[in-house]
């Protein structure tokens, strides 16, 4: 009996101990085939760990080209000597239609490693576009004038309403109603502005004519996605054809412009109008706009909508940090939660609508997320 006794107590401790030494075994191999990459491939060959590098990045990038192209943006317009907004957004916009020749003739001549669609000047199709593109002159100069009026730190509160003009503009022009979810986030998001514009008034920064050129701004994103999706069938749903005609509709509608504000004026009275560094800053601006459109698209297609909003209003929160702290600036505690709200009511806005989308409804087919385009006013109010 005791010899039976024995057996079954080391049999007993024999199964414990393989147990453990399969159980470490297991987790050592798992490990290793992590760090190795075996056990981690999907579909396409890929590594968790090459998927991660990848991702951060494509955000990293994205983070270095929106911050970069609002403080560049706002050293052009904030030059006293040359008080010239328009003539400044007609350049970049010259620029953007140089780059898109020159990525077609790149991806003629490497299409293995540029994917880039033919361009080519339609008058027809330039037409049918160009309600978008006075709108898009609209956003882009309000836009402008707004940061060369209130600067970088505030930028982010008085830019800040497009959630809004969101809601508002689909209920009135697309007859779309919103939940109460999202109104409420629209509130937090109301609150966050004006408390920012009256801590800018309690500090004395405050510009009325930045406010009102960021809410006319916000307003234009916002027309900009309606129509926007109104005229993408006339460039075959391609974004970077859209980007082409609005910009040449663009620089033939500044010149008018240009000359009704006498801007040409103030361009023969800039000291620095041959300057090859003030060129160059201005050509810079120009390719860091061409260029917020390309990684923007790369965010989306390496992460989801959903990850992009989110990572441009974090964004949008380490831009105001970096302008208040370049700035030596000193800011009260309601005024950084004046922007706290504001970021905090529009993620709360971006969850709310992804949630929504998810729901299955009856009256249509379910998100294909294979047949999603990249739309401007889609990508995040807060994202450039």
């Amino acid at each position: 009996r005791h010899f039976l006794v024995d057996i079954l107590h080391a049999g007993l401790k024999y199964r414990a101990t393989s147990d453990n030494i399969r159980t470490q075994l297991k987790r050592s191999s798992i490990l290793r085939m992590a760090l190795a990459g075996s056990e981690t491939m999907d579909g396409h060959g890929e590594t968790f760990i090459f998927r991660a590098v990848r991702i951060g990045a494509v955000v990293a990038l994205y983070w270095f080209i929106s911050i970069t192209m609002v403080f560049l943006n706002n050293y052009l317009l904030d030059n006293r000597d040359l008080d010239a907004p328009l003539f400044v957004t007609f350049y970049q916009c010259l620029v953007t239609v140089g780059l898109c020749w020159l990525m077609q003739l790149l991806s003629k001549l490497c299409p293995g490693l540029i994917d880039f669609p033919s361009v080519k000047l339609d008058v027809k199709t330039s037409r049918e576009v160009l309600p978008l593109s006075i709108v898009f002159i609209a956003m882009i100069t309000f836009n402008n004038l707004c940061l060369k009026h209130v600067g970088v730190a505030f930028y982010t509160v008085g830019r800040s309403l497009s959630t809004v003009f969101n809601v508002l503009l689909s209920y009135v022009i697309l007859k779309q109603t919103t939940s109460y979810q999202a109104i409420l986030c629209c509130g937090i998001i109301l609150g966050g502005f004006w408390l920012g514009v009256d801590q800018e008034g309690v500090a004395g920064s405050l510009s009325w004519s930045g406010v009102f050129f960021g809410v006319v701004a916000s307003a234009c994103v916002s027309l900009n996605a309606i129509y926007t999706k109104k005229v993408m069938p006339a460039v075959d749903g391609n974004i970077w054809k859209l980007s082409y005609y609005n910009n040449i509709n663009a620089c033939v509608l500044f010149l008018p412009l240009i000359l009704v504000f006498g801007e040409l004026g103030n361009l023969a009275h800039f000291s620095l109008l041959t300057d090859v560094r003030f060129w160059g800053m201005m050509t810079l601006g120009g390719v860091f706009g061409f260029a917020i459109g390309y990684v923007t698209g790369l965010q989306i297609k390496y992460t989801s909508p959903l990850t992009h909003n989110v990572s441009g209003t974090a964004k949008a929160c380490a831009q105001t940090v970096i302008a208040v702290v370049y700035n030596s600036s000193s800011k009260s505690l309601l005024w950084w939660t004046s922007n706290l709200l504001v970021l905090c009511g529009s993620s709360a806005y971006t969850w709310v609508k992804s949630l929504e989308m998810k729901k299955p409804s009856p009256h249509r087919d379910p998100p294909d997320s294979a047949k999603e385009k990249l739309l401007p006013g889609e990508k995040g109010s807060l994202g450039v």
